[in-house]
């Protein structure tokens, strides 16, 4: 079995994980030595659900969090193995998934092995299938089938962001806006109705649409309203029965799924709705004990985060979480993925301090 060093520096085990290749669906290789590492240390109690990896403290702090980072990573692209480039502005590691995420992992996996007493009790949780389908989710699958697990007062996903804060998460729904029409042909068009034609309104009521910005813990969000596609026609003469706008909504995590469903439908009124998919947006929570004492800790400017990731799975379970990790996001699934070193001891040392009160 392919073992990693908790004892390592965490830029050396950043490219141990890299090294362990784990694409989404194939992650059972790297769970299984992030799993046998954790479990030779005896202040974390290890359990394995799939190939999702779960280290706990139990030193009843009366304060629980969870740092969260997913173990898969998209297909290679011929950037594995791992590389180290010494730079004179800072050096790089290059390498499938050293910025999404196991540079987070490896931050996670350092705290967990060094810290033995934290200030607050925390829940490690390393998982699989996140940039696939949710159905192969862990931290899906724990919070249908294990949610206990997840429970915390505060949570912290370990996804790439600049090493800054961006907290909580926009919520987004993508639905189908239908118009209708009756066909005939072109040549006689007063015998039908163009379906095209009858989704003027859609496109301008879109164009028309004013964002909402609210405010939420003293970060603005901004929503979004975007046609992102449209299909109709069925032949050169004939006037279409139908046209399709697919539109998505990126809504403040102030809304529930329900009230930004109820809004779109409320601005399409007279169009056939239908809702393709959807996802809750996530409170960044930041006037909590706990999240006050991370920001001091971090002593760095948050940011909202406008995009989706997993911290909604914790608000889904209540529970307010943040974005909090090394690398630059837009960096994620491209071939050239990297990650700053100074990124890796930065998000180590200020966790450390934070989770220790300022004693590690």
């Amino acid at each position: 079995m392919t073992s990693i060093d908790l004892t390592a520096d965490v830029v050396t085990l950043t490219a141990q994980l890299v090294d362990i290749e784990s694409v989404s669906r194939d992650e059972r290789a790297i769970a299984d030595a992030v799993e046998a590492a954790l479990a030779a240390y005896a202040h974390l109690a290890v359990t394995r659900h799939g190939n999702t990896v779960v280290a706990r403290t139990d030193l009843d702090r009366g304060e629980r969090v969870v740092i969260a980072g997913h173990l898969d990573t998209v297909p290679a692209n011929g950037n594995l193995p791992s590389r180290y480039e010494p730079r004179p502005d800072g050096d790089l590691l290059h390498g499938l998934g050293t910025c999404d995420m196991k540079g987070g992992d490896a931050v996670i996996l350092k705290l967990a092995a060094g810290i033995p007493e934290p200030v607050r009790d925390v829940t490690y949780i390393l998982y699989e299938g996140e940039e696939i389908d949710t159905e192969f989710n862990g931290l899906f699958k724990l919070s249908q089938t294990h949610p206990e697990v997840m429970q915390a007062d505060f949570a912290i996903l370990m996804e790439p962001s600049n090493a800054e804060v961006e907290a909580g998460c926009q919520g987004t729904l993508r639905v189908e806006v239908r118009s209708v029409g009756e066909r005939a042909h072109s040549a006689r068009s007063w015998m039908g109705v163009n379906a095209i034609h009858r989704a003027f309104p859609i496109l301008e009521r879109l164009r028309l649409y004013e964002p909402r910005k609210p405010v939420i813990d003293g970060l603005e969000y901004h929503e979004g309203l975007n046609a992102v596609s449209i299909r109709g026609g069925v032949a050169g003469n004939v006037l279409p029965d139908e046209c399709v706008v697919e539109v998505n909504h990126r809504f403040a995590p102030d809304r529930s799924e329900a009230e930004a469903q109820a809004f779109v439908r409320e601005l399409f009124d007279g169009f056939e709705v239908t809702v393709l998919d959807s996802a809750p947006g996530a409170l960044p929570g930041l006037d909590l004990p706990a999240a006050k004492a991370f920001i001091e800790a971090v002593g760095r400017e948050v940011n909202p985060k406008f995009g989706w990731t997993d911290v909604a799975r914790f608000t889904e379970l209540g529970i307010p979480a943040v974005n909090f990790g090394p690398g630059d996001p837009m960096l994620a699934h491209k071939q050239e993925e990297l990650v700053p070193v100074e990124h890796l001891r930065r998000c180590e040392r200020q966790l450390t301090d934070w989770l220790t009160g300022g004693l590690g």
